[in-house]
């Protein structure tokens, strides 16, 4: 199973807009160098949790803000948000041999666990809310001093 990093940087920017939003602009230039990513990735994502609902962007001085309160925010509303493969998390091999018994079958015997296996992580997402990835960031940039 792979979920891309499109997951944990929308999450990195949402912890950002959080921590920086209050005191200063953030912009998706601001946001990249934080990421050490490409603006125009972080503006692909930053349309994709608008179009969720969970941000709102301001242009000019407004920049960007968290619609919602934080523990409001599920990892899964923002798996979601920008995740586009995710029907399947688990994607077969193909063109196995018909002639093997294992081959012929294997797909029909794996995939109501894979299902199953897919639900159970998807009801994960949905425990685990962004306030508690704030309040640990918080925790963990004290300790830093």
């Amino acid at each position: 199973m792979q979920i891309s990093t499109k997951f944990t940087i929308a999450i990195h920017i949402l912890a950002a807009v959080e921590y920086f939003g209050k005191e200063e602009k953030v912009t998706s230039e601001f946001l990249a160098s934080s990421i050490g990513s490409n603006p125009v990735i972080i503006r692909n994502l930053m349309s994709d949790l608008k179009n969720a609902g969970l941000i709102e962007i301001k242009r000019g001085p407004g920049g960007i803000a968290i619609t919602r309160p934080l523990d409001e925010i599920t990892f899964y509303d923002v798996y979601e948000a920008v995740e586009k493969s995710k029907d399947d998390l688990f994607h077969f091999h193909e063109n196995t041999n018909p002639q093997c018994p294992v081959g012929r079958n294997i797909h029909s015997a794996l995939y109501d666990k894979l299902q199953e296996v897919q639900k159970d992580f998807e009801e994960s997402l949905k425990k685990h809310k962004l306030s508690d990835v704030i309040a640990d960031l918080y925790k963990e940039i004290a300790k830093a001093g």
